[in-house]
C-alpha cells in the first residue's frame, strides 16, 4: 500500500507545496542565472527512470552552455564549466529545485536512488543486481547522504539496493531529514569526484605505510 499509493499520494503533495513555497525564490534564481551566463536557465538531461526507462530531469544550469553531456567526474577539469552562480548553487544543492516538476509529473519520488545519467552503463548494471532500477528514482536518496559523491559506484548501487529492501514510510522520513542535514553540511559534495571515499583511504594506507617503512 505504502509502496504504491501512500508513497505517491506524498509525493505530489510535497512537490505541489513545494513549487508553491518556493515559486518566488526559483524566479530570482532563474534571473540570477541568465545574469550570470547567457542562456536558458534551466539545464534538460536524458536520465534512467524506473524500470529503465528514459525521461529528461529538470536542473538549475550550472555550467556553461559548451559543457559536454558526460558525467562530472569524466571531464577535464570541471571547474572550469561552472559558472559564477552555478557553484553556489551545487553546493547548496538549489539546482535540484526543478527537480520537483518531475516528481509532481511522476517521473520520480521524493526519495529514491538518484537517477542515472543515459550512459551510466555501469552504475545501471550495478542496481540491476539490487533491483534499484525497479523503482522511481529520487530527488535524494540512502546513497545520497552516505556519501554522495564520495561513494564508489558498486557502493552506491548497494546502498541503492538497501534502500529498496528497506522502502518503508519511516525509512524515507529518515532518508528525508538526513538530506537536510547533508545539504546543510555540504556532505559529499566533491566536484568532478567519484569515489573519493576510497581514494581517500586508499591514500591514508599509503601515507600510514611509508611512515612505517621510514
Amino acid at each position: 500500500m505504502y509502496k504504491h499509493v501512500v508513497k505517491r499520494f506524498i509525493d505530489i503533495l510535497l512537490s505541489f507545496i513545494g513549487i508553491v513555497v518556493l515559486l518566488i525564490p526559483m524566479l530570482i534564481l532563474i534571473l540570477v542565472i541568465k545574469i550570470s551566463d547567457p542562456g536558458p536557465a534551466f539545464f534538460k538531461q536524458k536520465r534512467v527512470g524506473q524500470g529503465k526507462k528514459f525521461f529528461k530531469l529538470i536542473k538549475f544550469r550550472s555550467m556553461k552552455m559548451n559543457t559536454p553531456d558526460i558525467p562530472t567526474h569524466l571531464l577535464e577539469n570541471p571547474e572550469q564549466y561552472i559558472t559564477s552562480i552555478g557553484k553556489f548553487l551545487r553546493k547548496t544543492s538549489l539546482d535540484e529545485l526543478p527537480q520537483l516538476f518531475n516528481i509532481f509529473v511522476g517521473h520520480m519520488s521524493i526519495i529514491g536512488p538518484r537517477p542515472a545519467l543515459w550512459n551510466q552503463d555501469d552504475l545501471v548494471a550495478e542496481r540491476d543486481k539490487y533491483g534499484a532500477n525497479d523503482v522511481k528514482p529520487g530527488l535524494t536518496g540512502w546513497a545520497q547522504i552516505n556519501g554522495r559523491d564520495e561513494l564508489e559506484i558498486p557502493l552506491k548501487a548497494k546502498l541503492d539496493g538497501e534502500y529498496v529492501e528497506k522502502m518503508g514510510f519511516l525509512f524515507d522520513c529518515k532518508c528525508f531529514f538526513g538530506t537536510i542535514t547533508a545539504v546543510l553540511k555540504s556532505d559529499g559534495v566533491v566536484e568532478g569526484g567519484t569515489g573519493e571515499m576510497k581514494k581517500a583511504e586508499e591514500s591514508q594506507t599509503e601515507d600510514e605505510k611509508e611512515t612505517a617503512d621510514a
